[in-house]
């Protein structure tokens, strides 16, 4: 009986390491997967809303979208100033143009800041995203599981869903939101 035993439990224990090496090699490679489904959608969103831009006179990001709505000119500058602030919050480097977080983040359009003119806007928006991207693209599947700037080591270790790969989801809504809004500015 003794025998029975000795043979049965190696080979339950390397059943169930391979089973245990399995999952963990699944789980890590459909991770994967909803990362490089996550970033792809970053980047095609991203672009839809470049274009969007790209192809709006001067003047049609300067009307409001709706009556008693932001502009599209607000929508660039505060689009640009959300993910410029990414920079620092996913550990990617600091802001570059901080200025635009009080005409753009913390304030509504119209307020009567004063605010950097529109082809300026529209340079910093270029600037931001190709070094966003650039960032983007760069992290590994380990690098994206990692703490945000926003949360402490100790707390991360308590909270590990706030990693940088949740920064990205929410900011992917947030863009998406926004597309509805810019489809309106060629109408």
């Amino acid at each position: 009986m003794n025998h029975f035993y000795q043979r049965l439990v190696p080979e339950l224990f390397n059943a169930w390491l391979f089973l245990s090496l399995w999952q963990i090699s699944f789980m890590s490679s459909t991770s994967a997967i909803a990362i490089k489904n996550a970033t792809d959608l970053w980047f095609k969103q991203l672009s839809r809303v470049s274009a969007i831009f790209d192809a709006s006179t001067d003047a049609q990001l300067e009307a409001e979208i709706a009556p008693g709505r932001n502009s599209g000119y607000y929508l660039l500058g505060h689009l640009t100033a959300v993910h410029d602030a990414m920079l620092p919050l996913l550990r990617m480097g600091d802001r570059l143009y901080p200025e635009l977080e009080e005409p753009f983040i913390k304030n509504p359009d119209r307020s009567g800041l004063p605010r950097p003119d529109l082809a300026t806007v529209r340079n910093q928006w270029a600037t931001v995203t190709a070094t966003l991207n650039k960032g983007i693209a760069a992290l590994s599947f380990d690098e994206w599981m990692e703490r945000h700037a926003s949360i402490s080591p100790e707390d991360f270790v308590k909270e590990p869903h706030r990693n940088r790969f949740s920064v990205l989801l929410s900011r992917i809504a947030h863009l998406t939101e926004h597309i509805g809004q810019l489809l309106w500015i060629n109408k």
